[in-house]
């Protein structure tokens, strides 16, 4: 896990700068700003159009994943790969065009009732989607050269210091509410030629494919590759979007902006799972490419114990403090979401325990699996929302999100095991678990006094002091605490 270790702590670090920045956006200078039904519209626009863009590539980052290291020759300029990454988007793109306009009355029809707003804006759709779709692809290009840091900036942190500028110049009144939509698109515009660049930069892509070498790679077991997991992304990916999507149709968008801001707030569990994933699928691939499973299991062990320990203990700063974290919100509407941060919350912890099992599935050769997998997950996220949002509403989605993510990695827990006899779970999983509960429970029954401000930091200090104080008593990472002895002994004997 060399390249994992040593890029690793600055992706980590770039996450959690990005991580602020949005919950500045999302929790501060959004509400701020914007009305509930300004945050819902975005939100909806947004949602809608990364849906499409992760079937636009026509699994183009797959491919790239998977079988870049076959590509990989900088003399060759990797035989054009790249040219045929963006050929293989701009038809992704064409098609998803076409498919929208001729269905455009149907979406537009059903939210006519709840949110009309958006039906004005629906257009914007179609460029935002391109500039999705492509710095996607850009991302992924990058991420197979081993080069993830600046490409992990501009996600994270770039767009997000455009977006709070966007925000404040809406705020001062400078532009209407059309040209505010107009340069929210234009932010996208801008983060993908920024990655663009970025790869001119870096490499010598070319736009012309080698079709002699490429066609000694099994270009039709490719390009199927490529389609399949085109509706898979779609599917990973509909987990992510399909609850606002949705939301748009049974609710006001003004409940829809409050749960698209709540919602974000467990973004913070899964920050670790983003660092390690974008980083770990590379050598995961390579691994495979050498039948190295020892490399594998190390992997899928390590990232599911760390993950689990990152997660629970954020998982604990955050539902501990929401109370107190909605209490500075402007207005008491937003309190209406401490529920759904708490169930969105469980799911993700669930998610983060089982590793970096997706890039595990998605790289090896029995990914068509994973594929099915993901459209049936798709298929129940979709039934979920339709029989849980009308039911309970905003708590509704967050469990048709919750419930969907852990059937899921029920699913690949068991694939992973049968296939290949890869688990990631010991007794040290356990003993994880029992300090998050008990930390929970001790926690959750100390007084809330004073500021909300003051309650975050002193609870922060208590969670930070009880649950290390339990890693440790339990021992649950100790080759971690080698590893830091052995740092400093040597750093002490200079």
């Amino acid at each position: 896990m060399g390249i994992i270790q040593r890029q690793g702590i600055i992706n980590s670090i770039i996450s959690y700068l990005g991580i602020l920045l949005g919950a500045l956006n999302t929790i501060v200078f959004l509400p701020a700003f914007l009305t509930e039904e300004e945050i819902g519209l975005t939100r909806v626009l947004f949602s809608f159009s990364a849906l499409i863009a992760t079937f636009v590539p026509l699994g183009v980052n797959s491919i790239l994943l998977k079988y870049f290291p076959i590509f990989r020759n900088k003399e060759k300029r990797h035989y054009g790969i790249f040219g045929f990454a963006v050929a293989l988007t701009l038809v992704g793109f064409a098609i998803a065009s076409i498919s929208l306009l001729t269905f455009k009355s149907f979406i537009t029809s059903q939210y006519n009732e709840q949110s009309p707003l958006l039906n004005e804006y629906f257009n914007y759709i179609f460029p935002l989607t391109f500039f999705l779709a492509f710095s996607n692809v850009f991302f992924t290009y990058s991420s197979s050269l081993f080069k993830t840091n600046v490409p992990a900036f501009l996600n994270d942190v770039f767009t997000r210091v455009l977006s709070i500028a966007l925000l404040a110049v809406y705020f001062m009144k400078w532009i209407t509410l059309s040209q505010f939509v107009l340069l929210y698109v234009g932010v996208f515009a801008v983060i993908a030629l920024s990655h663009l660049a970025y790869i001119l930069k870096i490499d010598r892509p070319s736009l012309k494919l080698d079709f002699k070498f490429f066609a000694k790679q099994n270009p039709r077991e490719i390009v199927m590759y490529g389609l399949l997991l085109s509706f898979t992304s779609l599917s990973s990916l509909g987990l992510k979007y399909i609850d606002i999507v949705m939301l748009g149709k049974y609710l006001p968008l003004n409940l829809v902006g409050i749960y698209a801001v709540v919602v974000f707030i467990p973004t913070v569990i899964e920050a670790p799972l983003g660092a390690l994933d974008k980083i770990g699928v590379a050598s995961i691939s390579e691994a495979w490419k050498r039948n190295d499973m020892a490399e594998v299991r190390k992997i899928y062990f390590r990232s599911a114990r760390y993950l689990l320990l990152a997660g629970g203990f954020l998982f604990l700063c955050v539902n501990l403090n929401t109370h107190a974290l909605f209490q500075l919100f402007p207005g008491k509407d937003y309190s209406l979401g401490e529920s759904v941060v708490l169930i969105i919350s469980i799911g993700t912890v669930i998610n983060m325990a089982t590793g970096i099992n997706d890039s595990i599935i998605y790289t090896s050769d029995k990914y068509i699996y994973g594929a099915y997998m993901l459209m049936c997950l798709f298929v129940i996220a979709i039934v979920n929302n339709l029989i849980f949002i009308p039911l309970w509403g905003m708590n509704g989605a967050a469990f048709a999100t919750a419930f969907s993510a852990t059937i899921f990695n029920v699913m690949k827990y068991i694939f992973l095991w049968k296939k290949y006899q890869l688990q990631p779970f010991d007794k040290k999983t356990l003993l994880t678990l029992l300090s998050i509960v008990l930390c929970f429970a001790i926690v959750y029954f100390i007084p809330q006094f004073g500021h909300p401000i003051f309650q975050i930091i002193f609870r922060g200090i208590v969670i930070s002091f009880l649950f290390l104080s339990m890693v440790k008593i339990f021992n649950i990472v100790p080759e971690l605490e080698l590893e830091l002895k052995q740092f400093l002994a040597k750093k002490l004997s200079r």
